[in-house]
C-alpha cells in the first residue's frame, strides 16, 4: 500500500477508559494473508474472544425478555445495595461503599469478568488490552482519580511534590507516524509539510488558548457548570467549526480527526465543536511544533492496558462482585429495590432485593431494564449514539522489521490509514533484547461504516478472519514480514464501546437531571454516558459519587 493522498481528510478512536480501510485495501487486495500468498506457509489461528454477544442481546427481543422474566426467580436474596454493571462506574461505586464503610452489597456484572472497556486478556501467557490501554496523568480536577492512584502505589509526595511511579509512566519514545515511507517521532505529521500547514497548526493553537482562556475545560466535565462558551461549541460539529475558522489543511484535519476518534469513537464530522477543543483544552492544550511550552502529556500504561487498575478494583470485592449476571429488570418502589437478573451459569433468574441501586448500565440498557424509566432516561438514552470497536491481539514469536525513522514506539500510526495503529504491550519492559510480544491493534468502525447500526450488523456477520486479513493488510506496509512471525489474532468486539459527544450531547438537560436524582429517590445512576463520552475518569467520577450518595443517605 503506497501512501495516502496527502489531501485526503480521511483519518485514522478512546483507545481509552473503545476505520476507514475500504479503498486503499481492497485496491491493494488481502491476497498473502489468509491461505495464500507470502502467507502460505504459515496460517494464522485465532478467532473472537469475550462473552457471546447472546448475553447482552437478551434485552434486545422484548417478547423474549418477557417470556424469559414469566419464568420467575429460583431464589430470593438480600442486600443492602445492589450495583447493576460491573465497569469503571461500577468498580468505583463498589470501593466508594467499602471507603464508606458499607460491606453489604451485590454488584451484578454481565460478563465472565469486571471492568468493561478497560478490561485485559492474555494471548500465549503474555497480557494485553482488550480496551483501553492507558490513563492520562490526572489534573487537579480528578481529585478522586488521583486518590485511587496514590492508593495503588502509582503516586506518592516527594519533597513537598507528587511523583508518579516511572515503572508505569510511558516509556520513551511513546508514540510515532508513518508518513512518506518514513516513522518520525510524533503524531502530528511533520514529514514534507509546508510553510501553510505550520501556519495552521499556530493558527489552530492560538485557538484553543482562546478559548480556554473565555471559559474552563476540566475533567471530569461535572466539575464546572455549563458556559455560554460551551453551549456554543456544543451546537455544532467540529468539522463546521474548523470551516467557520478557515483551518482547512489537510494534515491538521487528518491529526484532529485521528484525535476526535481515539477519544470519542467518531471523527470530525461527528462530534461536536465542544469535543474536539475538549479533546485539547482540557488537558495540556495544542502546542504547534516550535512552541517553547510545548509539553507532551504523561500517561501511565501496562501491558495488559487499564485492566491494571480494573484488577486491583475488583480484588477487595471477593464474592461481592457477581459476573455472569444479565440485569433483566430493576423495579423501584417506595422502600426498596428488586433486581432480577439473569445467572448464565445455572441459566436461572434470581431477585436481588436492597435499599438501593446504582444503576451503572449504558443508558440505553438502563432504559429498557427499568421497569417505570424516568423521562430523562428515556429522553437521553434517545439522544446518545454509540461508537462500535474492534481491538485485535496479534502475537509475535520474534521481532519486527522496520522502516527507517523514529524508532519502535508504544504508539504507532499510519498516516492515512483509517484505523488507530497499535501498541506494542512489551514496550514497558526492561529486557535488553527484544523478544515475543502481542500487538494491539485498534479499529473504531464508524471510520469505515456508514452508521452505528451497519458497523455493528458488520462486527456481527463477517467472521474473524475478514477482520484478521484487514489488519494484516494495513500494517503489511510498514511490517513486511508480519504474517510470517504472527503466531495468532484474538479479537475482542465491542458493538457499544463508548457513546459519542455529538453536537447537543454536552448539554443534555436529561443527561444533568440523571446526575440530580433526589435524595429520596432509592435509584442512583452513574456511567460515562452521563457525560457524553467515555474516559475512564469521567466513569469513575460518576460512581464514585454516586457511591458516596447512597453511603451517606440514611435508610428511609
Amino acid at each position: 500500500m503506497g501512501m495516502a493522498d496527502p489531501l485526503s481528510t480521511r483519518g485514522v478512536v478512546q483507545r481509552r477508559g473503545l476505520l476507514r480501510a475500504g479503498g486503499a485495501l481492497g485496491a491493494m487486495g488481502l491476497a498473502g494473508f489468509g491461505l495464500s500468498g507470502c502467507d502460505a506457509r504459515r496460517e494464522i489461528p485465532g478467532g473472537f474472544v469475550g462473552a457471546s454477544d447472546e448475553r447482552g442481546h437478551l434485552l434486545r427481543d422484548a417478547r423474549g425478555l418477557e417470556r424469559l422474566l414469566e419464568r420467575g426467580p429460583v431464589v430470593t436474596r438480600k442486600t443492602h445495595t445492589v450495583i447493576a454493571g460491573g465497569g469503571i462506574a461500577g468498580l468505583a461505586a463498589a470501593r466508594a461503599l467499602r471507603h464508606s464503610g458499607i460491606d453489604d452489597f451485590a454488584l451484578l456484572e454481565l460478563e465472565d469478568e469486571a471492568g468493561g472497556n478497560s478490561r485485559g486478556g492474555m494471548l500465549n501467557g503474555n497480557p494485553c488490552p482488550l480496551g483501553a490501554h492507558y490513563l492520562p496523568v490526572p489534573g487537579d480536577a480528578a481529585s478522586d482519580v488521583q486518590d485511587l492512584l496514590e492508593e495503588f502505589g502509582l503516586r506518592r509526595r516527594v519533597a513537598g511534590r507528587w511523583q508518579y511511579d516511572e515503572r508505569y509512566l510511558c516509556h520513551s519514545p511513546q508514540e510515532r507516524l508513518f508518513i512518506r515511507e518514513h516513522w518520525q517521532e510524533g503524531l502530528l505529521p511533520m514529514v514534507g509539510i509546508g510553510a501553510d500547514t505550520m501556519a495552521q497548526y499556530r493558527r489552530f493553537a492560538e485557538a484553543v488558548a482562546r478559548l480556554r482562556q473565555a471559559a474552563q475545560f476540566t475533567i471530569p466535565v461535572s466539575k464546572l457548570p455549563l458556559s455560554l462558551v460551551h453551549r456554543a461549541l456544543d451546537a455544532i460539529v467540529f468539522k463546521a467549526w474548523l470551516d467557520r475558522e478557515g483551518l482547512d489543511d489537510a494534515y491538521l484535519r487528518w491529526f484532529l480527526d485521528y484525535c476526535c476518534r481515539d477519544d470519542f469513537g467518531a471523527g470530525i464530522d461527528r462530534v461536536s465543536a465542544w469535543a474536539g477543543i475538549h479533546y485539547f483544552a482540557s488537558r495540556h492544550g495544542f502546542h504547534a511544533p516550535g512552541d517553547e511550552s510545548e509539553e507532551r502529556e504523561q500517561v501511565l500504561t501496562w501491558p495488559e492496558g487499564n485492566g491494571w487498575l480494573v484488577r486491583r478494583l475488583a480484588e477487595p470485592l471477593g464474592d461481592r462482585l457477581k459476573t455472569g449476571r444479565v440485569v433483566l429488570r430493576i423495579d423501584a418502589g417506595r422502600h426498596g429495590v428488586a433486581v432480577d437478573a439473569f445467572d448464565a451459569a445455572s441459566q436461572t433468574i434470581e431477585r436481588w432485593e436492597a435499599a438501593h441501586c446504582i444503576v451503572c448500565l449504558p443508558l440505553f440498557v438502563a432504559a429498557r431494564v427499568l421497569t417505570d424509566p424516568l423521562p430523562a432516561l428515556t429522553e437521553a438514552a434517545a439522544q446518545l449514539q454509540y461508537a462500535p470497536w474492534l481491538v485485535s491481539n496479534l502475537h509475535l514469536d520474534a521481532p519486527l522489521e522496520d522502516r527507517l525513522g523514529a524508532e519502535r514506539a508504544w504508539d504507532n500510526v499510519i498516516f492515512g490509514s483509517a484505523s488507530l495503529g497499535y501498541v506494542d504491550a512489551t514496550h514497558q519492559s526492561l529486557r535488553s533484547v527484544p523478544g515475543p510480544t502481542v500487538l494491539t491493534h485498534y479499529h473504531a468502525l464508524l471510520a469505515t461504516e456508514a452508521s452505528p447500526a451497519a458497523a455493528r450488523r458488520a462486527l456481527l456477520d463477517r467472521p474473524w478472519t475478514h477482520w484478521r486479513d484487514r489488519v494484516l493488510a494495513e500494517l503489511a506496509p510498514v511490517h513486511p514480514d508480519l504474517a510470517a512471525k504472527a503466531t495468532r489474532m484474538e479479537m475482542m468486539r465491542w458493538g457499544h464501546a463508548m457513546s459519542i459527544p455529538v453536537p447537543g450531547i454536552r448539554a443534555s438537560a436529561a443527561l444533568s437531571a440523571l446526575q440530580q436524582m433526589p435524595p429520596s429517590s432509592r435509584l442512583r445512576f452513574a456511567h460515562g454516558d452521563l457525560s457524553g463520552y467515555s474516559i475512564f475518569e469521567e466513569a469513575f467520577d460518576h460512581g464514585h459519587r454516586a457511591g458516596l450518595a447512597v453511603a451517606r443517605r440514611p435508610d428511609l
